[in-house]
């Protein structure tokens, strides 16, 4: 009896020494801003990643969403981590489902999320809102210009490199992936029968625009977008789903894939969307939230004040909790990409 007290004396005490040689990390954030010049674009990037330094007062700044505070400019890991590149929904921004971006942090990652120009709540230009092209593109210029950068390259494992989006964003890591839209077809789609899906809250009257000039030739010379630098994708409530109408279009791609919808999505209806591209894509991974679950519950939890300002946005129906929605949305994209990226 004395021998099994002494041994587990002597495993609590390592226990406790190995604890405190432990570093409790928090979360760094850094902005940085990257010129693509051949397209004339910025890409305004923020990226999140562990930190050993501690938080100062002056990080513990008020938001509207609930996060935890970051330590600005705080310190890079000390060793390579895996990357995870992020993709907004249209009309959102860099910031906007930085709860899946923390939490992707919390187990190990860094993660990078750009703005989308023009197709951002700060800044909106309406042909942005409809090219499908720019924005995989926005993706590989800041994958390169993080690379490229000296302090990151040294912390970025560039082999263990995964992307995941929501909404429009979901179709970006989709098309990043290899995926290759029909613009034709979504915009026959988008003008009939799919007309409602185009009248997004955050940009009513987009319809008007699927026949600019500007926008017909650019969908004509679209470059490959499927980055091979890439290895897991992870599509949330992914749009675009009409402009998929064969699955030769998704043939290309051969990495792992999984998709998530809402049953009550009505912005992105897992119909023609999600579920869509599940049954598209060969050996994809699928989670659908049942019940009155829907698109914008994607998003950051907002604070009461938002929510009365913008409930379309920010608040969901009595059943739905947005916070055990995120968490299980966390899990799955943690337990994928690690499972992806090893």
């Amino acid at each position: 009896m004395l021998k099994q007290i002494l041994i587990v004396l002597f495993i609590l005490s390592i226990q406790q020494i190995f604890a405190q040689t432990q570093p409790v990390l928090n979360i760094g954030e850094r902005t940085l801003t990257f010129t693509d010049k051949s397209r004339n674009r910025p890409i305004v990037t923020e990226i999140w990643y562990p930190t050993e330094d501690s938080l100062k007062p002056k990080d513990k700044v008020f938001s509207p969403f609930t996060r935890k505070h970051t330590v600005q400019n705080g310190r890079l890991p000390s060793r390579k981590l895996p990357l995870i590149l992020l993709s907004h929904g249209t009309g959102g921004g860099r910031l906007t489902i930085e709860w899946l971006a923390q939490s992707l942090v919390q187990s190990g990652f860094i993660v990078a999320a750009v703005d989308h120009w023009g197709n951002t709540y700060e800044h909106k230009l309406p042909l942005e809102f409809v090219k499908t092209w720019e924005r995989p593109l926005d993706i590989s210029f800041a994958l390169t210009a993080l690379l490229g950068e000296k302090e990151l390259s040294r912390v970025i494992d560039q082999q263990r490199v995964g992307a995941a989006g929501f909404s429009f964003g979901g179709y970006t890591v989709l098309a990043l992936a290899g995926a290759v839209v029909n613009n034709e077809a979504l915009s026959n789609y988008l003008k009939t029968t799919g007309k409602k899906e185009l009248e997004v809250p955050e940009f009513p009257g987009l319809s008007h625009y699927l026949d600019d000039s500007s926008l017909i030739a650019g969908s004509k010379v679209i470059p490959t977008l499927k980055d091979n630098r890439i290895r897991a994708f992870f599509a949330i409530s992914p749009a675009l789903g009409a402009g998929f109408i064969d699955k030769r279009q998704v043939q290309e791609i051969n990495r792992p894939v999984y998709i998530i919808g809402s049953q009550s999505d009505s912005i992105t209806p897992v119909q023609t969307n999600a579920l869509h591209f599940h049954k598209l894509i060969s050996g994809s991974d699928y989670y659908e939230f049942k019940g009155k679950t829907g698109h914008y519950v994607m998003l950051n939890e907002a604070n009461e004040g938002l929510k009365m300002s913008a409930p379309l946005i920010f608040s969901d129906d009595p059943s739905v909790s947005r916070q055990q929605v995120h968490v299980e949305v966390s899990r799955l994209a943690n337990e994928f990409f690690k499972r992806h990226l090893k």
